[in-house]
């Protein structure tokens, strides 16, 4: 079977397709990935045949996707939903698909077409990362879906030599992403976890290390790591709520605390507070001090145990979903 995979060329919006794009692969089915050539090398490296559609370079609109589809016949699309050009292509060429999801279904006013409400593509199943537990009820209760345990992907990174030793010490994660990090904010976060008895790693994104100047002995700042390997080895994540990283922090039972900066992120910051598997500090209340605190009441020793607790439970859930080479093995029966 010959399968067309398609994404915005972002981080966020491609990497979560990936495990389910390389089970693909290793089911024998034919794999091509639609996409901005800003996400091609780690989709290269995979073997998922990635092209550019027409000029795009971040989005891709119906009528960039439809020649290709004529040229490449796929049995069937597997959309993102930051993508509905594609699914509008696949429904008008009359190629069955499937939309992806990235983490919880995304709000509105995010700047994003709801999934759920593209008339051009009605009626497509939902491939589901997001543990029921977090997900948006209505979704829940009204789409069709079909639940993929969300698995962390990252290209090769650098990782402290150290993280992974025995130490007393707990090992803190800091990332703001690659779309809302600046010096101002990562600074003021940095300052607050330096306060306390314990190792931090700072994956800076789009900002350069060497804005952040100096920095405490016990912070290392760089500009990429390697989240997927990283996350088992926190004690805590804080970060700014983007979905990739929220869900690889419950995948692991981290607790997290999250700077919601924009996009879904003040709704994953809101369902993971509720949730109990974490704490939220709003823009207005982001100062180095109360970072301090709340990274003090979920770390392990200093803090208290329920957060962690909660985490370990969504991370047990998470766990009981369908590995993606399970549902690589159903993608025949939505072609």
């Amino acid at each position: 079977m010959r399968v067309l995979f398609a994404s915005l060329a972002s981080v966020g919006h491609t990497y979560p397709l990936i495990p389910l794009a390389i089970a693909a692969r290793d089911a024998g089915h034919e794999v091509h990935f639609a996409a901005g050539e800003e996400v091609h090398p780690p989709l290269a490296a995979n073997g998922l045949r990635p092209f550019r559609p027409a000029d795009s370079f971040y989005e891709i609109y119906a009528e960039d996707l439809e020649p290709e589809l004529a040229r490449l016949r796929p049995d069937l699309v597997v959309h993102e939903w930051g993508l509905p050009g594609a699914a509008i292509a696949a429904y008008r060429a009359g190629i069955p698909g499937v939309w992806h999801g990235f983490g919880r279904m995304i709000p509105e006013g995010i700047g994003l077409e709801l999934p759920t409400k593209i008339a051009e593509a009605p009626g497509r199943p939902h491939i589901d990362i997001c543990p029921p537990s977090l997900q948006d009820k209505d979704f829940l209760a009204t789409e069709e879906r079909i639940e993929l345990r969300p698995v962390s992907y990252s290209p090769p990174g650098a990782v402290p030599a150290w993280v992974g030793r025995r130490d007393s010490r707990p090992l803190i994660y800091l990332t703001l992403g690659t779309a809302f990090g600046t010096p101002e904010l990562l600074t003021t976060a940095v300052k607050g976890l330096a306060t306390l008895d314990a190792r931090v790693v700072v994956a800076t994104g789009r900002v350069r290390p060497e804005q952040l100047g100096d920095m405490p002995d016990d912070v290392t700042v760089q500009s990429w790591v390697s989240q997927a390997d990283l996350l088992p080895h926190a004690d805590l994540v804080v970060h700014h709520g983007g979905s990739g990283t929220t869900l690889g922090a419950l995948a692991v039972g981290v607790p997290q605390l999250i700077l919601p900066q924009g996009a879904d992120q003040f709704a994953n910051a809101e369902a993971v507070s509720a949730a109990g598997a974490g704490l939220r500090l709003l823009p207005e209340e982001l100062i180095a001090d109360a970072v301090a605190a709340h990274a003090g009441v979920l770390l392990p020793r200093h803090g208290r145990s329920d957060h962690r607790e909660a985490a370990r439970a969504i991370a047990e859930e998470i766990a009981r979903m369908p590995s993606p080479d399970e549902v690589a093995h159903r993608l025949p029966e939505f072609a």
